[in-house]
């Protein structure tokens, strides 16, 4: 019950064009209530009823008393208290601050001008009454007070006829009054919710846009440091053996620099995809820029051979499943690959590296050794990301990577990934 009558949210803030109306009608209505009442006392929508009078054995009814003028007091339909007059209008003034209050004021004067009530008395009321159920925080009490005072009206008003039919007495009014406000206070709570829920919607897409956003611009790094972290490792590597022996063996520098083109290329064309990529579909790109697919397992051995330019053997032993592998495992299973052998260039020079790729069921497994540095070279220094960025890949997959020091020596790196279930 406390809840019930309790208020039902935060009271909505008040315009000034509200504010001015709402004075201009209570002005109004107060003028045109206090004519009535001077001018024509008793003309309302009730009329004191005339009772028949029974003599005898015939039923007699007397002549109806002749209408008292403006000025004939001794009539109670005259005697409308001027101060009634004004606190059955006036109020209207607060019927959205306190709209409670207002329609209690005025209910009290209307129901205490008795018989000199008049038509523009049960205006206010009912005024009064739309505002209380419609803009009252407490719908409750609003719903009550109004059920309470129509049913003080039909007591009050009980010896009076409506100048209309029957369903026009005050007490009908009211009660029909608060019906509409109540369905239009129904209408407007659900267009506010409407409007919240569109604003929780607007509010949520945003939310997963930047979220998309920046997983995909994660992504996107990921893919720049793959792409740039292998090829120019290599380029590194192949022009560091170039300057070395570019003056006691030039033919030895010549091919060195022509891996260094090689891999200058590649890496421009995979650069060129990733950008691609970042431009869109709607930004004009045609297909026959230079673009090429994201590498997969077919591409194993251009990346062999560019490592073994870089003077890293490179054993390849491929098992692959009978039917195709989907497109995310086959990069993901290529980035691997190209990672570890990037580590293996940049710190582990002079090694020989072996690259194992094999399947169990529904699982593609990888694995990539080295046989450790055997002499000094200009390395690389990382920071690890490459390793973090590819446990990031296999966990979209449910896949596993663990890296490490070989119990023979060397380093090792190990990868599961489930293809069957992607």
């Amino acid at each position: 019950m406390r809840a019930a009558m309790g208020p039902e949210g935060e009271p909505e803030p008040l315009s000034r064009r509200a504010v001015r109306v709402d004075v201009v009608l209570a002005l109004v209505l107060t003028v045109v209530a206090l004519v009535v009442a001077a001018r024509y006392p008793g003309d309302g929508p009730v009329r004191i009823s005339s009772r028949a009078v029974t003599v005898g054995r015939d039923a007699l009814t007397p002549p109806a008393p002749p209408a008292p003028g403006p000025g004939d007091m001794d009539d109670p339909r005259s005697n409308a208290p001027t101060v009634l007059v004004v606190l059955s209008a006036l109020p209207l003034m607060a019927r959205r601050r306190f709209p409670l209050l207002a329609f209690g004021v005025i209910a009290a004067a209307v129901l205490a001008l008795g018989g000199a009530v008049s038509w523009i008395n049960v205006l206010t009321w009912s005024v009064a009454a739309y505002g209380a159920v419609a803009h009252s925080r407490y719908r409750a009490r609003a719903l009550t007070a109004l059920i309470f005072t129509a049913v003080l009206a039909g007591v009050a008003f009980r010896d009076t006829d409506p100048m209309l039919p029957g369903w026009s007495s005050p007490a009908v009014v009211l009660l029909v009054v608060g019906v509409l406000a109540s369905l239009v206070r129904l209408g407007r709570l659900r267009l506010e919710a409407g409007r919240q829920r569109f604003a929780d919607l607007q509010r949520a897409q945003e939310t997963a846009m930047r979220r998309a956003v920046e997983e995909e611009r994660a992504r996107i790094a990921a893919e720049l440091h793959d792409v740039v972290t292998h090829n120019v490792s290599v380029m590194v590597i192949q022009a560091g053996a170039a300057r070395k022996v570019m003056d006691a063996a030039p033919e030895r520098s010549k091919e060195a620099l022509l891996a260094v083109e090689a891999g200058g290329r590649a890496a421009m064309a995979e650069l060129r995809h990733v950008m691609g990529l970042l431009a869109g579909p709607d930004s004009g790109a045609e297909t026959a820029d230079g673009l090429e697919p994201q590498p997969g397992l077919g591409r194993l051995d251009a990346l062999a051979e560019r490592v073994r330019a870089a003077g890293t053997p490179v054993r390849l032993t491929v098992s692959l499943p009978p039917g195709p592998l989907p497109p995310g495992v086959e990069l993901t299973a290529y980035r691997v690959v190209q990672e570890a052998l990037t580590n293996t260039i940049k710190h582990a020079a002079g090694a020989e590296a072996a690259v194992r790729i094999g399947f169990a069921g529904s699982w593609l497994e990888l694995e990539v050794t080295d046989s450790g540095a055997v002499r000094d070279s200009p390395s690389v220094d990382g920071n690890g990301r490459g390793l973090i960025g590819l446990r990031e890949r296999l966990a979209v997959y449910g896949g596993e990577l663990t890296a490490g020091p070989a119990p023979t020596g060397g380093y090792r790196v190990t990868a599961r990934v489930p293809w069957e279930a992607v």
